[in-house]
């Protein structure tokens, strides 16, 4: 924890302290009004995923707004939400070992909680544990669409899952997860069109091989920011979890477009100040690695031509400036991060302004959250 706060309610922006998570509030309400309406229209449920934002009340704005839930990737993530008064939360990751499934059960019991699982030994733990405690708990079965991450290969394999969940008394089979996450990031919308194509194939024959020994499939949940339209007026998925395009990072913003993508807007930016000028073509700013996350690219220098960020040590960022440059000492610029959820993992508070002012300081409390 920082020993003080970079910002206080009512504070202009020149005012915040560097470096600082900034949440540019008017963007980020007309992304999240923007896809919460463009789902509804198609008549599917949002459960946007709060790996990207950590933060409750962010959650809690967008099921005011809609969403039926929202996803964790953590069992710690989704007790942070819990206890913020979250109530319908899928923890879209396998939930292994016997501290893990309790604590899962613990949340279960005080909220609906739902999990993946791809192997039999994870059904098998849920419906012992589950059972000894008489708390219900939603299962979904991750299938692999082709990420080839998690999720079962094999339908035959599949059917015998859902056959061994339905079977447990305390195992609620909702249905099916089918996330392609690299499909995300395909910079071309027929790259895009093509992976979906694929998923919703694969899905579809799931669907039809478990609904085909007696045993319904209630639920097809996935899709991502990249892709999340592709899967809303699919006709087969009828739950989608996107979590960026609140923010959007720069990432994201290097997808070209379809004419049938949602325009989301930058949110998400990391204020750094100018704190060395050795040279006339570099500068030297405050946000280097523990600021803003580089596993997708370096950030770019939002709304400025005259300055390139280069490249990125603990402390620092170094930039590359252009010869007409009037960048100073202790001058401020915003960075719109490569990739928006582990930059917010870095940061204990989201500054959210509107217009030049600080509106809101809003905790990023799952942070840290990797049980």
């Amino acid at each position: 924890m920082a020993p003080w706060k970079a910002a206080r309610v009512g504070d202009h922006i020149d005012q915040i302290d560097t470096p600082a998570l900034v949440l540019e509030l008017d963007a980020f309400e007309r992304n999240m009004s923007r896809l919460q309406d463009a789902v509804s229209s198609a008549g599917v449920r949002l459960r946007p995923h709060a790996k990207s934002h950590k933060c409750p009340e962010i959650a809690l704005r967008q099921i005011q707004m809609g969403a039926v839930g929202i996803c964790c990737q953590k069992v710690s993530e989704a007790a942070v939400f819990v206890d913020a008064g979250i109530s319908d939360i899928l923890i879209t990751n396998q939930v292994v070992g016997e501290k893990k499934v309790a604590h899962a059960l613990d949340l279960a019991a005080r909220a609906r909680i739902g999990v993946l699982v791809d192997h039999e030994d994870q059904i098998s733990a849920f419906a012992r544990a589950s059972a000894e405690r008489q708390i219900p708990i939603d299962i979904y079965l991750e299938i692999d669409v082709g990420m080839g991450r998690c999720g079962v290969v094999s339908i035959e394999r599949a059917v015998a899952m859902a056959q061994q969940i339905d079977a447990a008394p305390y195992l609620n089979f909702m249905g099916l997860q089918c996330y392609h996450g690299s499909a995300q990031h395909y910079r071309l919308p027929e790259e895009r069109q093509q992976a979906i194509t694929a998923v919703c194939a694969k899905a579809a024959a799931a669907k039809a091989a478990i609904e085909g020994v007696g045993i319904q499939v209630e639920r097809i949940s996935g899709a991502g920011t990249g892709s999340v339209m592709l899967e809303s007026h699919s006709k087969l998925f009828n739950e989608v979890q996107a979590g960026s395009y609140i923010l959007m990072d720069r990432d994201y913003a290097t997808n070209q477009r379809d004419p049938n993508d949602l325009p989301f807007e930058h949110a998400l930016f990391v204020k750094t100040a100018v704190l060395s000028h050795p040279s006339a073509n570099r500068a030297v700013v405050d946000a280097g690695l523990k600021a803003s996350s580089v596993d997708s690219g370096m950030p770019v220098v939002w709304k400025r031509t005259d300055a390139k960020y280069l490249k990125a040590s603990d402390e620092h960022g170094v930039l590359e400036l252009a010869p007409d440059s009037t960048l100073g000492l202790g001058d401020y610029l915003l960075l719109v991060p490569g990739h928006c959820d582990p930059t917010v993992n870095l940061y204990d508070e989201l500054i959210a302004i509107r217009g030049d002012r600080v509106e809101a300081i809003w905790p990023v409390a799952a942070r840290g959250a990797l049980l």
